[in-house]
């Protein structure tokens, strides 16, 4: 969930006294105090139409339901992203930033009347069933969500942990299908590592909880003890990372900068501004820093992302993020809900405004599936006959000639070349039993195609730093 999660702001509801419009305003004009007389006239509309239902809707309603709906129906009207939480609601929200939460582990917004997928959370249910980014959700247990709003959806995609649900999914082009879930009780580690090559530290961020900075710099820690003077930088990996708490965000970009602007946010009057500004420090060290992003990285992922870009601290990788730069702020009001209510936008160092943008990569990489080619067997300088030896080779190393075809057999008691075997046709034999060059990457490191060239890229600018210093 993204909002402010500076002190929550407590407003209750009140409504004023309905009294009728003064007799002095006239049709088409507005006197001093027309704008509340609209006001209370539309009041006294909804308090009708309540009345009504009450008493000649043909099966007895929940009252308390009714206004509910009425105020999520007033707040969804709004944005996307403003909404109405009942208590229990609110509570789920409150441990849901806390890390844990009961669910399918899936980030969803509402488009065209139907839910669409933000990103899922990793080794959660929806990701293990393969739910994907963009992928929409049209039913619920066979049941239509058009017309559901989308915290009733998200209500009826929880509950309790075992049950299953079945989720009806189209995506893209393809026909639509049917994957059917089991809830679990969600614990989130928003932040994973683990070193590359020995050199590369990797740092994934799923989402912005209460435990993510920490998560990061004991990430950090770990990967400067385990690396050693080795290490050539980070990868920062945002990618369907929906964000989360903005005091996160705005700590994790300060442990790598040291100084400068990091985020405004701007409100509805022109005066009220807020700005966030970096503190000396950058845990890093001043070594490379890339950052992988793609559209299912959205707001507090957004703000990391612009303000390490703009900085110009790290090197933003992959494809544009989501572009949700609106600040959700959440209200307490009577009966102990909350309100979600859109009160600002986001805007990074160099007062770009992230809404509907996003955050375009300083180096625009899609995943892409790399196969490595097993290519012919061929020759080598190393294997033609009469090839002049390489003048700094000791006798011992020099390479073996291609075999003569009209060569004898070797017989027993002859002496072998020592060095490698070769293979029919001259090419050097295999040093395994795969076939594969062993100068080429192996299968596994290649698998996730923007990660290889983040980690490329990181290399390759240690590379030239450390040779410009010599």
């Amino acid at each position: 969930m993204r909002f402010v999660s500076i002190a929550a702001t407590l407003a209750f509801l009140t409504v004023p006294a309905i009294v009728p419009a003064s007799a002095q305003d006239k049709p088409g004009t507005k006197g001093p105090g027309s704008d509340k007389s609209e006001l209370y006239q539309q009041l006294n509309l909804f308090g009708d139409v309540l009345e009504r239902v009450r008493r000649d809707y043909v099966e007895p309603v929940d009252e308390k339901s009714l206004i509910e709906n009425a105020i999520n129906g007033m707040l969804a009207s709004l944005d996307p992203h403003s909404s109405y939480m009942n208590p229990k609601s609110y509570k789920d929200m409150q441990v849901q930033t806390r890390g844990e939460f009961g669910g399918l582990g899936i980030e969803v917004t509402m488009e065209n009347g139907v839910i669409k997928v933000v990103s899922p959370i990793d080794d959660t249910p929806a990701s293990k069933a393969g739910l994907q980014s963009g992928d929409l959700i049209f039913a619920l247990d066979g049941q239509p969500v058009q017309g559901l709003t989308l915290q009733e959806a998200v209500e009826k995609m929880r509950g309790k942990i075992g049950s299953s649900i079945k989720l009806s999914v189209k995506r893209g082009s393809k026909e639509p299908f049917d994957v059917t879930l089991t809830r679990e009780n969600i614990k989130v580690k928003s932040t994973r590592w683990h070193l590359e090559g020995g050199d590369v530290g990797y740092i994934r961020v799923t989402s912005f909880t209460e435990q993510s900075t920490s998560g990061v710099l004991d990430a950090v820690n770990h990967i400067k003890k385990e690396a050693g003077n080795k290490l050539r930088g980070y990868v920062i990996d945002l990618r369907n990372n929906p964000g989360g708490l903005l005091d996160q965000a705005i700590s994790m970009v300060d442990a790598f900068l040291d100084k400068g602007e990091i985020v405004s946010v701007k409100a509805r009057k022109p005066e009220d501004v807020q700005r966030w500004n970096a503190k000396p420090g950058d845990v890093a060290k001043g070594l490379p820093i890339v950052v992988l992003v793609n559209g299912g990285s959205a707001s507090a992922s957004e703000i990391v992302a612009g303000a390490l870009q703009d900085h110009h601290r790290a090197i933003i990788m992959g494809t544009r993020t989501f572009g949700k730069g609106s600040v959700q702020t959440i209200m307490q009001v009577t009966g102990g809900g909350a309100i979600r209510l859109t009160t600002a936008l986001y805007f990074t160092p160099s007062g770009r405004s992230i809404q509907k943008e996003g955050i375009k990569p300083d180096i625009e990489v899609q995943q892409s599936k790399v196969e490595t080619i097993e290519s012919r067997p061929g020759f080598r300088e190393e294997n033609l006959r009469r090839s002049i030896a390489n003048p700094i080779d000791k006798p011992t190393e020099k390479k073996p000639a291609a075999p003569d075809a009209n060569a004898k057999p070797a017989k027993p008691g002859d002496k072998q070349q020592s060095g490698p075997n070769a293979a029919p046709g001259g090419a050097p034999a295999p040093s395994s039993e795969s076939g594969v060059d062993p100068n080429e990457p192996p299968k596994e490191g290649v698998q996730d195609y923007q990660l290889m060239r983040a980690i490329d890229l990181i290399r390759g600018i240690s590379l030239y730093a450390s040779n410009r210093a010599n």
